[in-house]
């Protein structure tokens, strides 16, 4: 969650105390690539038993052996754990996501509020999108076409499972922080990662791939690619 170059998840788990909603700990491992080597604690709710007052370890899964984690809240580094915003995307784009994914663990209201609003200016960076509701700018670029299939549905989808029919402010302010349903504020800061992918990152590695070739053609004397 700090660098996203390397990571293995050799991770120690100690206990804190016990209160009204359950027992608690924290788990603690490291990043291990060497020009990052930043720690990665998250407090978690589960079942404990205990080693000795300083240590202790969750039970496990009688049945898989894997740990009974009921939950877990990464507390450095804060935010989502999400992948860092590609440098491809503009600033305007890229700030609005970065907010989106900081506030998630505290509010899917408003994450899902920014991301909306960055899916906005995502689409109006797009030439053929004129500027109107979210709603209809969605059905802009449906209607052109221009996206693969896949990436097509899911883009519709965000009207689907945001409801934007019983919650017009979601396409019309869409930085309105309201009620999201189940699920909506993650599925868009995914859709939101697509996007960057197809818009911003893909464009830009076959560019490079593209001066590479023409460079090595150059050297031998051949014409270049258009």
């Amino acid at each position: 969650p700090h660098c996203s170059i390397d990571f293995h998840d050799h991770k120690s788990i100690h206990y804190i105390d016990k209160d009204s909603e359950g027992s608690w700990g924290y788990e603690i491992c490291k990043c291990s690539s060497p020009s990052c080597n930043k720690l990665i604690i998250n407090l978690i709710k589960g079942d404990f038993a205990f080693i000795d007052y300083m240590n202790s370890f969750v039970i496990k899964n009688k049945i898989d052996g894997s740990p009974i984690v009921k939950e877990r809240y990464q507390i450095k580094p804060i935010g989502s754990g999400r992948n860092p915003v590609p440098p491809q995307v503009p600033d305007v784009i890229a700030q609005d996501y970065k907010e989106a994914c900081l506030v998630f663990p505290y509010s899917s209201k408003a994450s899902a509020a920014l991301s909306r609003r960055c899916l906005q200016n995502l689409l109006r960076t797009i030439d053929f999108v004129k500027h109107g509701d979210l709603h209809e700018e969605i059905q802009q670029v449906l209607n052109s076409n221009s996206l693969p299939s896949v990436l097509a549905q899911s883009i519709d989808a965000i009207r689907q499972i945001g409801n934007f029919a019983a919650h017009p402010k979601k396409s019309i302010s869409t930085g309105e922080i309201v009620d999201v349903e189940p699920g909506e504020a993650e599925w868009n800061l995914d859709i939101l990662e697509s996007l960057f992918d197809y818009y911003f990152v893909l464009p830009d590695v076959l560019q490079k791939k593209k001066d590479a070739l023409n460079s090595k053609l150059g050297d031998i004397g051949k014409p270049k690619m258009k």
